[in-house]
């Protein structure tokens, strides 16, 4: 049996294995964790389609704009690093509620952000802190309650998928309900997180009263030693995930962050819903080819991988080209695209992790995943930047060929250094 094979089958050390009386007591134990994610997501991107908003009705130039959508990484980085060691050691519940907090007191500040810049730099960075627990510690969660001692129904890509799917359904359906509201109810630039926040508050306690915990430390490992993360020395990590990571957020952030700033010019008051329409679409389309993602996954090639890349580098040649004609229209199929390549990317990274990662490791090889990949979110950011010297069109078709030498890097890595006996080194 391979180490993939063996991985697959085994739960955590210290996991709890009294599934007879979890199962039972709680139906469906990962539903409470997949809620969590939802909303968490929900709150991450909510501020996404708002960027024209704050535009039009604040005054905040384009630069400042993505900057506050960046801004968030800034408080992602510690929860995607140190929330999944500190779940290792005292619990997924306790950490996970602790990022329900942070997400419900990053609205807070964002609803208060009439107050200046840096109650929205607060309030981005507290979502982003929530983001990153729900990325690195919920994942883990929802994957170790989706196995057969907690759903005898489960399969080894199970967790994975619904992982993927609970939060990216929070990430897109929360812009969508921020940007009809913000087109059409009052309080545009409060409401959306007021909303959230009424949302949020519930699950909490469902979280609280119903998170089936399934870590139990007995290792009497340090913080310090549960930082080391030795999987990302592993050859498909540096060959076929590191080379395809940032693009996953970096691709979304082109489709509803760049191109309606590209195109408002030729849309006017309908900007704000044509954002928010990006936004849905992109997402959306991420969640419907989740399924197609696993039918792609394969142990012995990066195929998925491979495919999510060769989709990230059309849909970024159509925003050069959209960029350069300025049409609205074509940015709907730039949405699409990426969108494809978004929801094949997160969901055959997240397999390949589960792979490489040993039960002890998963959590924190997942933060690393997720800690690269969303530094693709500070490109709106680096572009508005350099749109002083470089236009957009010009910056897209470079973003392209390095997109291009990515997928060209995947493609001889899994045939030239990735046999099928990788993931047994």
């Amino acid at each position: 049996m391979t180490r993939a094979e063996t991985l697959a089958t085994r739960m955590p050390a210290t996991a709890s294995h009294s599934s007879a009386d979890s199962t039972s007591d709680h139906r469906r134990p990962w539903l409470p964790v997949l809620a969590a994610m939802f909303i968490i997501g929900w709150g991450g991107n909510q501020f996404t389609p708002l960027l024209v908003a704050y535009r039009q009705h604040s005054g905040y130039s384009t630069t400042a704009v993505d900057t506050f959508l960046g801004a968030y990484v800034v408080g992602l980085a510690p929860g995607l690093l140190i929330a999944s060691a500190l779940s290792d050691r005292h619990g997924r519940r306790p950490v996970l509620l602790a990022g329900m907090l942070a997400s419900i007191a990053g609205s807070t500040a964002l609803a208060l952000g009439d107050a200046g810049s840096a109650a929205i730099l607060i309030g981005r960075m507290l979502s982003g802190l929530a983001v990153g627990i729900a990325l690195a510690v919920g994942s883990s969660w929802v994957k170790e309650l989706s196995t057969p001692s907690f759903d005898p129904g489960a399969d080894a890509g199970t967790g994975a998928r619904r992982a993927s799917i609970g939060l990216t359904l929070g990430l897109g359906i929360g812009p969508g309900v921020a940007g009809v509201l913000a087109q059409w109810a009052p309080w545009p630039l409060v409401l959306p997180y007021l909303v959230q926040i009424g949302l949020a508050l519930p699950l909490l306690v469902l979280l609280w009263r119903r998170g089936v915990e399934t870590r139990f430390d007995t290792s009497g490992q340090s913080l310090r030693q549960r930082l080391r993360v030795p999987a990302v020395a592993h050859r498909r990590f540096r060959w076929v995930i590191l080379p395809m990571a940032p693009w996953i957020f970096g691709s979304a952030g082109v489709a509803y962050a760049i191109v309606p700033q590209l195109v408002d010019g030729k849309i006017g008051r309908w900007a704000l819903l044509y954002a928010t329409a990006l936004t849905v679409s992109t997402l959306g389309t991420g969640v419907l080819v989740q399924p197609i993602a696993r039918r792609l996954d394969s142990t012995s090639t990066a195929r998925a991988v491979f495919i999510s890349m060769v989709l990230m580098s059309t849909g970024l040649a159509a925003a050069a080209l959209a960029a350069a004609l300025r049409s609205p229209w074509l940015g709907f199929i730039v949405a699409l695209l990426l969108g494809a390549a978004y929801g094949i990317a997160v969901v055959s990274g997240l397999l390949e992790i589960q792979r490489i990662a040993a039960p002890d490791e998963l959590a924190g090889l997942s933060g690393v995943y997720y800690a690269i990949s969303y530094i693709g979110f500070l490109l709106p950011a680096t572009l508005a930047g350099l749109s002083h010297w470089l236009g957009y069109p010009t910056m897209l078709i470079g973003l392209t060929v390095l997109a291009v030498c990515c997928t060209a890097t995947i493609g001889t890595a899994w045939s030239k250094h990735l046999p099928v006996n990788a993931l047994s080194e």
